[in-house]
């Protein structure tokens, strides 16, 4: 009985590190892809840089926090969904069959989110920092605000990357990933904005703890899902 539970606990581990080393590789792979093309980016820098210098001919400087924080988030949405609505354009095609014998499905969704929370990350530094030169920074409580950036933009990039694998089974694969993506974001966006209404008020951890563990409950919520979820799909 020993012996048998020493040879599964092996067995257990020696997956574990198949999946993490296909992780790596897919995204690394994601990464070179991105880096050599380079459309998402350059597409990502316009739409941030213009939309925020559209905000800054309007406004001029947001004086009132509940603005700033409603145009601050609107950008982010808009601009993740830019970026990750066709995260699984390329492996919908011919090579989905190559990918199939390659990698196993978690390791694929998994690589998908940890790639779009990457690139999510670097919409909402760019975006910060176009704010804070364009527009000010009303926000007095910036380390906990940079918490909740972080756990609403991961919660985005991950609900994205669920909606988008699931819409590249169809032949309108950016407007499904919309129309499923939108309704399931509801509470984490609302929730970063109530968090973030909190943080530029000044407010400490205790009266945003609630908020706070409730974005990190929503992402443990949209990761587990995935990755119990998507190897159904991705065999369908």
């Amino acid at each position: 009985m020993e012996t048998k539970f020493e040879f599964h606990y092996l067995c257990e581990k020696l997956g574990q590190i198949a999946l993490s080393k296909e992780i790596v590789q897919l995204l690394k792979k994601d990464i070179t892809v991105e880096l050599r093309q380079k459309a998402t980016l350059n597409g990502i820098l316009l739409y941030v840089v213009s939309t925020v210098f559209i905000a800054y001919l309007i406004f001029s400087s947001i004086e009132e926090l509940s603005t700033w924080v409603a145009i601050l988030w609107i950008i982010l949405l808009f601009a993740s969904t830019n970026a990750s609505i066709n995260s699984f354009r390329k492996e919908a095609g011919r090579e989905f069959f190559y990918y199939y014998s390659l990698a196993q499905p978690q390791a694929i969704i998994l690589s998908k989110m940890i790639f779009n929370a990457l690139l999510q990350l670097v919409i909402a530094g760019l975006t910060i920092l176009l704010f804070t030169f364009l527009l000010g920074n009303p926000i007095e409580n910036m380390r906990l605000f940079y918490l909740v950036l972080f756990l609403g933009s991961l919660g985005i990039s991950t609900i994205l990357s669920l909606s988008s694998a699931i819409a590249s089974k169809t032949n309108n694969n950016a407007t499904l990933t919309a129309i499923l993506s939108f309704p399931i974001m509801l509470p984490t966006l609302l929730t970063a904005i109530k968090a973030s209404m909190l943080c530029g008020l000044g407010f400490s951890w205790d009266e945003c703890q609630v908020y706070i563990v409730t974005l990190a409950l929503l992402n443990v919520v949209v990761i587990m899902l995935s990755y119990i979820l998507f190897p159904y799909l991705w065999r369908s």
